[in-house]
C-alpha cells in the first residue's frame, strides 16, 4: 500500500525551482546541454527547500522507492561486472536521471505551476513543428552540421516522440473543452494535433512513432469517448490511414523498406537495419540465459556484443553498446532482478495515474504522466529509451511533475490551500 504522507502548506518559495524545470522543457526539444545545466540550476533552488524528514517518508512510496532500487541495482551491478571501471561508470549515467523521480515529485506536491511545465514543453515542440515544416522549404533552417529532412535539431526519433506526446496532450485537451463547451479552444487544439501527426506522417516517418502513437490515441479514445463517439473516431483513423498510404511517399517507403530489409537479413545475414535489431535481440537472449538471475553485471552490453562479433560475418559481425530494447538491456546487465524492477517502476507509475477514466474529473497532470508511461513502455520495445537522454527526460519530467501533481490533488489538507496556491 503507498505510503500516508503530510504536507505543508504552499508557498511561493517554490517559483525559482517552478522556473528551473520550465527552462527544462522548454529546452528539452533542441538541446541536450541546456536541460543539463538548467537540471543544476533546479536543484541549487530546491535542495534549500526540502525538508529531509519527510522527503525521507516520501521516498517509501513505491513510485519513488523503485527509480531509487534501480539506480542501486545499477551500481551493485559494478562489483560484479567483467568490463573495465570505465565503462562500468559510463553505464550508471543513464540511471542517474531516475533519482530525479522523486525529488520531482516532492516538488510538485508542493508547487501550484505544474501546468508551466506541461505548457512551455507543448509551445517549445510547436515552434520546433513550425521550424521543421519550414525546413522542408528551405533547407537553411536545419540547425545542425548533419542535415536531415525535416529534423532542425537532434534526430528525427527524438523529434517524433515529443511531437506523439504533444498530439495526444492537445488531443486530450481538445477533448476537455468540448466538455465544457469552449468550442473555438477544442477546434484550435484539434487543428494543433493535426498539425503534429501530420508531420509524422508526411515529413519525418518514424516506424517507432507508427507503432505507439496509434496505442496511445486508442487508450485516449476507449477512455474518454461514448460508443459513439468511438466508432466516429475509429471512423475518422481509417480514413486518416487510407489517405496517408496513398500520399505519403515517406510512410509507404518506411513500411516496404522494413519488409525488404527483413527478407535480405533472413535470406543472406545482411546488416540492414531491422536485420541488425533482430540480431542484436537474438544474441541478447544468449548473454541472458548465460547469466539469467543477476547478469554480466553494470556496463558489459559492448564487450559482450564485440566478444560475440569475433570472426562473424554480416549482421553477425556487428557490435554494438545498446541492444535497442529496454528489457534486454536490463537483462543482459541484471537478469532476472533488473527486469522486475524495470517491470515494477513501470507498474508503479501506471498505477500512480490509476484515476484515469471516462470521468471529467480526470486532470491534465493524470493524463500526461499516464501518457509518458505509456509511450516509454512502448517505444522501450524498440529502443533503449528510459536510458536514453531525450525520451528518458520525457519520461522523468512527465512522471516526476505528473506525479507529485496527482498527490497533491488527492490530500484533501492540500486542497484547503486553494486560496494560497492560486495567489502564489
Amino acid at each position: 500500500m503507498p505510503t500516508k504522507l503530510a504536507f505543508p502548506r504552499l508557498t511561493s518559495s517554490f517559483f525559482p525551482a517552478d522556473l528551473a524545470v520550465a527552462l527544462i522543457a522548454a529546452s528539452l526539444p533542441w538541446s541536450t546541454s541546456l536541460p543539463a545545466i538548467f537540471v543544476g540550476f533546479w536543484l541549487l533552488a530546491l535542495i534549500p527547500l526540502i525538508d529531509v524528514r519527510e522527503f525521507s517518508q516520501l521516498a517509501k512510496h513505491p513510485a519513488c522507492f523503485l527509480p531509487i532500487a534501480f539506480s542501486l541495482l545499477a551500481m551493485a551491478g559494478m562489483f560484479w561486472s567483467t568490463s573495465p571501471w570505465s565503462a562500468r561508470f559510463y553505464s550508471l549515467g543513464p540511471l542517474a536521471k531516475l533519482l530525479a523521480i522523486p525529488v520531482l515529485i516532492y516538488h510538485f506536491q508542493h508547487s501550484s505551476r505544474v501546468n508551466w511545465i506541461f505548457l512551455a514543453f507543448l509551445i517549445s515542440s510547436t515552434l520546433l513543428l513550425g521550424l521543421s515544416f519550414i525546413s522542408t522549404i528551405d533547407p537553411r533552417a536545419i540547425l545542425k552540421s548533419d542535415p536531415y529532412y525535416g529534423v532542425p535539431v537532434k534526430n528525427y526519433i527524438d523529434q517524433s516522440q515529443e511531437f506523439a506526446l504533444c498530439a495526444v496532450g492537445a488531443t486530450y485537451l481538445a477533448l476537455q473543452c468540448q466538455r465544457r463547451k469552449r468550442y473555438r479552444a477544442a477546434i484550435g487544439l484539434l487543428l494543433l494535433s493535426g498539425s503534429f501527426i501530420a508531420n509524422m506522417l508526411f515529413v519525418v516517418v518514424s516506424r517507432t512513432t507508427l507503432v505507439s502513437m496509434p496505442i496511445m490515441f486508442g487508450v485516449l479514445v476507449f477512455l474518454h469517448l461514448s460508443r459513439r463517439g468511438i466508432a466516429l473516431a475509429l471512423g475518422m483513423a481509417l480514413a486518416i490511414i487510407i489517405v496517408a498510404w496513398f500520399t505519403s511517399p515517406g510512410l509507404r517507403w518506411r513500411t516496404e523498406i522494413a519488409i525488404t530489409q527483413y527478407q535480405e537479413y533472413k535470406a543472406s545475414n545482411a546488416p540492414t537495419s531491422v536485420g541488425l535489431r533482430l540480431e542484436f535481440w537474438k544474441k541478447s537472449i544468449e548473454f541472458f540465459i548465460e547469466a539469467p538471475l543477476i547478469g554480466h553485471g553494470t556496463g558489459s552490453v559492448e564487450s559482450l556484443f564485440a566478444k560475440s562479433a569475433i570472426g562473424q560475418t554480416g549482421a553477425s559481425a556487428q557490435s554494438i553498446a545498446n541492444p535497442h530494447n529496454q528489457t534486454l538491456f536490463a537483462a543482459i546487465q541484471w537478469g532476472s532482478l533488473g527486469m522486475a524492477v524495470l517491470f515494477a517502476m513501470w507498474l508503479s507509475h501506471l498505477m500512480l495515474f490509476r484515476g484515469i477514466s471516462l470521468s471529467q474529473s480526470t486532470s491534465l497532470a493524470q493524463w500526461i504522466g499516464f501518457s509518458a508511461v505509456i509511450q516509454n513502455m512502448l517505444t522501450s520495445i524498440f529502443n533503449s529509451h528510459l536510458f536514453d537522454f531525450h525520451e528518458g527526460w520525457m519520461y522523468v519530467l512527465g512522471v516526476g511533475v505528473a506525479g507529485g501533481a496527482v498527490l497533491s490533488q488527492s490530500r484533501p489538507s492540500i486542497k484547503s490551500n486553494d486560496a494560497e496556491r492560486g495567489s502564489a
